[in-house]
């Protein structure tokens, strides 16, 4: 019988604040919940942003001033300073973003100047003479002629609008991080939070399993691509500024994974990214549950970490069309001058629209097999029985959707009927929309969700869009999706698209129910649509928690769900532990660099094992052969 993954851990960072405790999705429905759970929001994004912290002796500020009521005091600013807004980042503001432009320009006579010996270019230009003036200062005269230049430029931004962490969030000044890509900084703080609102202590589940039954897929899809990664260092030359030892490993895409495995969990099991666009995280997620379902790990970590508000990506972006630059914005509601509030309405999945907006975020899901997780006790928050992948065969742009979506879904929606019964596929469940709000998304993916609902009987089908709230973050796009999926499970409430103001006439919605505001629903299951450049497409299915344990005590009896659920008790008191700490603003970031680090010569090595000092059990190297054996044949003499 094959192993039925299940989720015991999320963790994460999006602009609408932390994934634990369910706090990023509450701060998307935040007006539906209770007072209480309002409350409890905003004071945890207020100590997330650093205007607040809570001691022994009540909440107080960052000057230790006290503040009586942070949900009422600094609620304006927490709701201003999360999800998409005017870009707060300074190249983006005054001044314009820095820049050069070259110009060919003629000196009617010659000009002389000093600078530093070490500024000198290495192969000066024709005609340059250079005279030193002391050691580490010279003179240098340009003859009279044609000469190139950079010159200092501050180009006005064409696109403000960006979905960026919640304000005064800085995941480096948390651990002690140096020249880290802030991806990989993201990723550190998003393993981090997973792993302690999990209830589980990480030495615990390492000790019980063979070494390499654990594993982590985590990437993202495009790199690190600020100036502490690839970003710097393929500047630098043309920059004049230099490139550093760090630059070029930091910013592979598979990078993530490496910096868990190294100084996150410290595992040696399988490892690895798989890249797939807008994608990523689907993919990633389709490697870990092949791995539990099959067996050959029991432990999981998937996840991604994208962080691409950076002016050089913003542009690439916006040059192919892809973006909600200002102009456009403009046009589209046909105004002048844009506020605040109109870039916070930059993203409309399925309205009229004119672009994506740019975001960064991180999540990291925990996997374990169905067994194991009942044994450890662990909180079980869903279950993931499948992601399926399918390409678009041939294309006329990269860049252009096509026809594997189709299939994604259609497949994923023969699963859940299988599983669950045809009228909990029409009525129970939701789709979580890829929508981007271009133009192009709002028609074909709403063609596909309605010719499969179509295909399947399904009426009204739920449709939730929450790029309208935290943007695009490219590959974390679907973790962004599925966790709010599990944030849906748990409250009973489906996302509304505050930026709908009505269904666009060429989107396909006969079958399908949209809404602005949140939607009380109880859900069995939801579908996790991706749909990325060069047809990318991915859906995943993930089951509720309640529809998991029927499913659990179907597989594992009455009796062992009950013995789970008593060990289940000091699991959750461990995670409310930790999330009071987080929800206060005291977070301590799981980072062992330089830690437990072994060398070939400390291993006991034999034919079938491989014993590692500080793991009670030996990696296996017995292999599984399906293909059968030769006999040995002799040697001829």
């Amino acid at each position: 019988m094959s192993h039925l993954p299940v989720i015991v851990g999320m963790g994460g960072i999006n602009p609408a604040g932390r994934t634990s405790g369910h706090q990023a999705f509450r701060r998307t429905v935040l007006d539906a919940l209770p007072a209480d759970q309002q409350r409890q929001t905003l004071e945890g994004l207020a100590a997330l942003m650093r205007l607040a912290e809570h001691s022994a002796n009540g909440w107080h500020d960052s000057a230790g001033q006290p503040i009586d009521s942070p949900a009422q005091t600094l609620r304006d600013h927490v709701l201003n300073h999360t999800l998409i807004r005017r870009n707060e980042d300074p190249r983006f503001l005054a001044l314009g973003l820095p820049a050069n432009r070259r110009a060919e320009m003629t000196l009617s006579e010659p000009v002389r100047f000093t600078l530093r010996r070490r500024q000198l270019p290495e192969q000066l230009p024709e005609g340059w003479q250079v005279e030193d003036i002391d050691a580490k200062v010279v003179a240098v005269t340009v003859p009279a002629g044609n000469f190139s230049a950079l010159l200092p430029d501050a180009l006005e931004p064409k696109v403000r609008a960006a979905a960026q962490l919640p304000s005064g969030f800085d995941p480096a000044s948390l651990y002690r991080s140096v020249h880290h890509p802030r991806g990989l900084s993201m990723a550190v703080f998003s393993a981090s939070d997973c792993l302690g609102a999990s209830g589980l202590a990480w030495e615990t589940i390492r000790q019980r399993l063979d070494p390499d039954h654990i594993a982590v897929y985590a990437g993202n899809s495009i790199g690190q691509l600020d100036d502490q990664g690839w970003g710097g260092l393929l500047k630098s030359l043309v920059s004049g500024q230099r490139a550093t030892s760090k630059q070029m490993p930091l910013g592979y895409g598979q990078m993530p994974a490496d910096f868990l495995n190294a100084y996150v969990l410290g595992s040696v099991g399988s490892t690895g990214a798989a890249l797939g666009a807008c994608a990523s995280f689907l993919y990633n997620l389709r490697l870990g549950i092949d791995d539990i379902r099959t067996g050959r790990c029991r432990v999981v970590m998937v996840g991604t970490a994208d962080a691409p508000i950076t002016p050089e990506i913003i542009e690439g972006f916006r040059a192919m069309g892809a973006l909600a630059d200002d102009a456009s914005l403009k046009a589209l509601d046909s105004l002048a001058l844009l506020t605040d509030a109109d870039y916070q309405r930059a993203c409309r999945p399925f309205a009229r629209n004119c672009g994506f907006t740019m975001a960064e975020a991180s999540q990291f899901v925990l996997l374990m097999d169905d067994a194991l997780a009942l044994e450890l006790g662990a909180d079980i928050l869903g279950s993931v029985p499948d992601v399926f992948v399918n390409a678009d065969g041939f294309k006329r742009s990269i860049s252009a959707p096509g026809i594997g979506n189709y299939i994604t879904l259609g497949k994923a929606a023969s699963l859940v009927k299988d599983m669950l019964g045809e009228k909990a596929l029409k009525e129970r469940t939701f789709l979580h929309a890829h929508g981007t709000s271009t133009p192009k998304n709002r028609t074909t993916e709403s063609h596909v969700f309605d010719e499969i609902a179509r295909a399947n009987g399904i009426e009204n089908w739920p449709v939730v869009a929450i790029k309208a709230f935290i943007g695009h973050s490219q590959g974390s796009a679907a973790g962004d999706q599925l966790v709010s999926a599990l944030g849906s499970f748990a409250h009973g409430l489906l996302p509304g698209i505050p930026t709908l103001d009505a269904v666009a006439d060429d989107v396909y919605a006969k079958q399908l129910r949209f809404s602005t505001t949140p939607v009380a629903f109880s859900a069995d299951a939801a579908f996790i649509n991706a749909k990325g450049f060069g047809g990318n497409n991915a859906t995943g299915v993930v089951l509720s928690p309640q529809v998991t344990e029927r499913l659990l005590t179907q597989r594992h009896g009455s009796a062992a769900i009950s013995a789970w659920k008593t060990r289940r008790e000091a699991v959750r008191e461990n995670a409310a532990a930790y999330l009071t700490d987080a929800d206060h603003g005291h977070y301590a970031p799981r980072y062992q660099f330089g830690e437990a680090v072994l060398e070939g010569p400390e291993l006991e090595i034999h034919a079938d094992r491989i014993h590692i000092p500080g793991y009670d059990h030996a990696v296996s190297l017995t292999a599984d052969n399906p293909f059968g054996q030769l006999d040995e044949q002799e040697t001829p003499e």
